[in-house]
């Protein structure tokens, strides 16, 4: 049987709530049309989820199916990724594959597995970004996703037409601060994207969520985030602690182009008078105009390469995945960002195609998790899985549908990163089909939530009465994961 090819999209800190084929509200008012066509020629998964909500610890677990605390990268402020260890690309290499990486990798090292790598440097730059390559670090002009697209077909154009490959196309958007390509610059310039019914939480009963610094109308940059300009017809963002914010790798042309497209938006707010309330409302809509127009040119991507893939005869036998190396919040809780074990940052999207062997259309219930990539990956291709990888193979889901007997029953979370960057409280946790138990182990606080009756997670129901013996299972089920996944005590 020969062996798939593998082409792995991943975009960054994009949302469930952004790709159509999950069907929220706000996806309706911007469809991402190219990504949901991996959907509908292969599986949607309802229940993905990832081990540790930020950039670097997540792409850590993708490439080695493990937790973070065996794969050593915990926080994104590591030292580095050890890329001496096992990796996916690193396996599939060894089996005859070609392998390579463009665009995003945020893991503070030099890629190692791959035959031919050219990545951002750190987060990279929306506009006229520098990648580093084995030999030199080159300045491309241009906007990233397109880049990033290009340098992807240029590849698969050249690579070696003799070997199976993998490859990683992993893009920059839509992560902070969200600029969207000069063509969506007034994309849903007049959209009005539907608010979230939780937006003015008052996080009643949650410690560290009010504690929190990633609130859309209080913590957003105005000129780096929310492109807030000094004053009418100014084109001078508002200072903030990144006075540079996007501007700095732009030419003067397009920076002139740019406040020109938001000009109108700009006079507007200044010229319209707001209470406290409408700002913090105004501010939300800016927030998704923006994050939604960046989503397009990912989604355009998506297109280009399907395209492309079809166009070349390798659509047939070629495993396409769509992710993101999180969730993200769009309003939720009045939030960006990610890093809580609440459902809008723990779960992350996965749309899975694979001709002839995942049916079309079908939805999968079953609880995933990134650390099932690589298994479920090297499962695919007829490679044996390492006995040390924590992950496990979701091929049987895959393929159609059903959810085995044997298959987990809950999954585990652990964020370290405290004291950092948004005050999120380190934390971990529990979450099965029904409930989800959170600690907070340094203010020993702990909550709980019924996800059937309570979706948003806004009633903490740890401690109430009648709570006992779901609190207590949870607490065991906890207990077992942390034993089975080798959880060092110090991190208890």
């Amino acid at each position: 049987m020969q062996r798939p090819n593998v082409i792995f999209i991943m975009s960054d800190d994009h949302a469930e709530q952004a790709i159509s084929a999950y069907g929220h509200p706000i996806s309706q008012k911007a469809p991402t049309p190219h990504i949901d066509r991996i959907a509908s020629e292969g599986a949607l998964f309802l229940n993905n989820y990832c081990s540790n909500s930020i950039c670097g610890p997540s792409r850590a677990a993708i490439l080695t199916g493990k937790h973070s605390h065996k794969n050593g990268f915990m926080q994104n402020g590591n030292r580095g990724f050890d890329g001496t260890q096992q990796t996916l690309p690193k396996i599939l290499q060894q089996n005859g594959y070609e392998t390579a990486i463009i665009g995003k990798w945020h893991l503070i090292s030099k890629p190692t597995g791959f035959d031919h790598w050219e990545i951002l440097n750190d987060q990279g730059d929306y506009y006229n970004p520098y990648f580093i390559t084995e030999r030199d670090t080159v300045r491309r002009m241009g906007y990233v996703t397109d880049l990033i697209t290009n340098l992807t077909t240029d590849w698969l154009e050249h690579r070696d037409k003799n070997k199976p490959f993998f490859l990683m196309m992993h893009h920059k958007a839509p992560h902070r601060n969200w600029v969207p390509a000069e063509r969506h610059y007034k994309l849903y310039e007049n959209t009005a994207f539907p608010i979230p019914e939780t937006y003015f939480d008052d996080y009643e009963g949650r410690y560290a969520a009010a504690q929190q610094e990633m609130n859309i109308y209080r913590d957003m940059y105005e000129g780096h985030d929310l492109k807030m300009v000094t004053g009418i017809d100014s084109d001078t963002l508002l200072y903030d602690p990144w006075p540079h914010a996007f501007l700095e790798t732009m030419t003067q042309a397009e920076q002139k182009r740019f406040f020109a497209a938001y000009r109108d938006r700009n006079n507007d707010f200044y010229t319209t008078k707001r209470t406290e309330k409408e700002k913090a409302l105004w501010k939300f809509q800016r927030y998704m105009q923006d994050y939604l127009a960046t989503v397009k040119s990912v989604d355009e991507s998506v297109g280009e390469i399907l395209d492309y893939l079809k166009a070349n005869g390798l659509d047939k036998n070629t495993i396409v995945i769509y992710t993101s190396d999180q969730g993200f919040y769009l309003g939720e809780h009045g939030w960006f960002d990610k890093r809580f074990m609440y459902e809008e940052s723990f779960g992350m999207p996965l749309l899975m195609s694979y001709p002839k062997h995942i049916k079309p259309g079908i939805k999968i219930d079953g609880l995933t998790q990134n650390i099932d990539f690589a298994p479920t990956l090297l499962d695919l291709c007829q490679i044996a899985i390492p006995d040390d990888m924590q992950g496990r193979s979701f091929k049987a889901l895959a393929q159609n549908g059903r959810t085995p007997k044997d298959w987990r029953k809950s999954l585990y979370y652990h964020y370290y990163e405290y004291p950092g960057f948004h005050s999120v409280r380190a934390h971990y946790g529990v979450k099965m089909e029904r409930y989800k138990l959170m600690h907070f182990p340094k203010e020993n606080l702990w909550e709980l939530y019924d996800i059937k009756k309570d979706p948003s997670e806004i009633e903490n129901i740890y401690g109430r009465k009648g709570t006992e013996k779901i609190t207590q299972e949870l607490q065991q089920e906890l207990l077992m994961l942390q034993d089975k996944y080798g959880v060092d005590e110090k991190y208890r």
